[in-house]
């Protein structure tokens, strides 16, 4: 039996499950009995998926079968059989995350949440973003082939939205749902007046007892009207800022990234920077966590600082790699081997900055370069200890305007 065979026929067991149930006739007086036939119908899924001969395979056949698959989808787009199979059971879904190793290990990014975990070590994942300037959008895909003219696969969007005091870039996992209620908000940057002070936030905590914080963006909404699947809330994992450029110079732009989430030392050899495993449920259950009150940006900015001042010494810090002035072509040049095409004041490079005088190769190799090849497509380049999604948002800091840098 072929693979594709294989996935047809799993997908031909769970076609078969019974949906009548799920009709459901909406009126007044009718309320609670429809909501005991979504119910019922939930039931009936739930029996049918335990009672698939698919879920009842024996667990040593079954990693045999997993290892198999996994071994046989050596490039991507071709890891959506390895998806399709974590998707039949819940057993087959947590066998599979124990088969499937990180993209650290792999080099490969498989399931949703590797776009939040760190890249390889030892090279870069090769991506690049597209800028739509009517609608204010930006999507980032996964170079499948350097040569390949076609889109690539789709990984994460963003939409910018503007504020009489900041902009605010959502992150989403779709292309088509780009709003902050959504069940695929991922995350958002956020910028100060100037354009010159960012700030990642990311739906879920990156870590045990970090705390959300409260923003602008945050409404007072009725519970009742909320969607299943809200984001959890906002917590910053990095900071970004551009240094002012007061005598109105143009030049190269000089910035800093401080990494909340990142210690200092997953760079150095034997390093190793913390791996979210896998996305947290949204719901009703979460609301606590969701600050449902207004809140001064001016609260905001100061628990910004005061977050920074107290972190940076241990947190991983970036700073972008300082061009070389060329003389004969009279402006200043980074090497980009090739991936970079157009001059722009946007394209940068990130390194590791040294902490307490530390030298070695590992703080001169390129954690993330970004830069332009066409009108509105750049390139983005990333690997450990960073991840897709950090990457992005960072990149997404470059396009933003810059009142006191420019």
């Amino acid at each position: 039996m072929s693979w594709k065979s294989f996935i047809q026929d799993i997908r031909g067991e769970f076609g078969s499950i019974p949906r009548k149930g799920f009709e459901v006739k909406f009126g007044y007086g009718m309320r609670s009995r429809s909501h005991l036939v979504v119910q019922d119908s939930l039931v009936q899924a739930i029996d049918a998926l335990k009672q698939s001969h698919w879920s009842n395979l024996p667990p040593e056949l079954l990693r045999d079968v997993l290892m198999r698959i996994e071994a046989s989808e050596y490039t991507w787009p071709p890891r959506k059989n390895v998806v399709a199979c974590a998707g039949v059971c819940q057993s087959w879904r947590e066998m599979m995350k124990e088969i499937v190793k990180s993209p650290e290990v792999s080099g490969k990014l498989t399931f949703p949440i590797s776009l939040k975990q760190p890249g390889p070590r030892d090279s870069l994942f090769q991506c690049y973003i597209k800028r739509n300037r009517s609608r204010q959008t930006y999507y980032l895909y996964l170079c499948l082939n350097e040569a390949s003219t076609d889109d690539g696969k789709f990984l994460l969007a963003a939409r910018r939205c503007r504020h009489p005091t900041h902009t605010d870039y959502i992150i989403s996992l779709y292309s088509d749902d780009l709003s902050k209620g959504s069940s695929t908000y991922v995350g958002k940057l956020r910028s100060n007046f100037l354009g010159t002070k960012f700030t990642i936030y990311d739906a879920q905590p990156p870590h045990a007892g970090v705390k959300v914080t409260k923003c602008r963006s945050t409404r007072l909404v009725d519970l009742g009207q909320i969607a299943p699947r809200v984001p959890a809330g906002n917590y910053p994992i990095a900071h970004i800022s551009y240094e002012l450029n007061v005598l109105g110079s143009r030049g190269p732009r000089k910035m800093q990234c401080v990494m909340d989430a990142i210690p200092a030392f997953p760079v150095e050899p034997g390093g190793v920077a913390p791996t979210e495993t896998d996305f947290l449920p949204s719901g009703l259950d979460g609301f606590p966590s969701l600050p449902f009150s207004r809140s001064k940006s001016s609260r905001t900015e100061s628990f910004q600082s005061e977050h920074l001042s107290d972190q940076s010494e241990a947190m991983l810090i970036l700073r972008n790699k300082g061009p070389r002035w060329h003389e004969q072509l009279q402006c200043w040049c980074l090497n980009f081997n090739g991936r970079v095409t157009i001059a722009s004041v946007k394209n940068f490079q990130l390194v590791a900055s040294p902490e307490n005088g530390a030298t070695g190769q590992e703080y001169e190799n390129v954690i993330l370069q970004f830069g332009k090849v066409g009108k509105d497509v750049f390139t983005m380049d990333y690997q450990y200890p960073i991840s897709a999604f950090q990457a992005f948002a960072i990149c997404l800091s470059s396009f933003d305007t810059k009142i006191a840098c420019e």
